[in-house]
């Protein structure tokens, strides 16, 4: 799956800040460009990583696609 990201150098440091707007929140940063890239590729992967869920007895859970 491809995202969309932005990356900014920090004028003061150089380092790079990188965010995808398509994931509110989903930010990170690297010294490098490249270090950026990587972190937020791991950063994606965490915030579409489901969290846990604990369901009652009986209830029932299904998985749908959406295109």
């Amino acid at each position: 799956m491809k995202w969309r990201v932005i990356l900014e150098t920090d004028l003061e440091t150089g380092d790079w800040a990188v965010w995808c707007p398509e994931l509110p929140g989903c930010v990170s940063a690297g010294e490098t460009e490249e270090e950026a890239l990587e972190n937020i590729c791991e950063a994606i992967a965490l915030y579409l990583e489901p969290d846990p869920i604990v369901l009652k007895a009986g209830t029932i859970l299904r998985e749908i696609s959406v295109k």
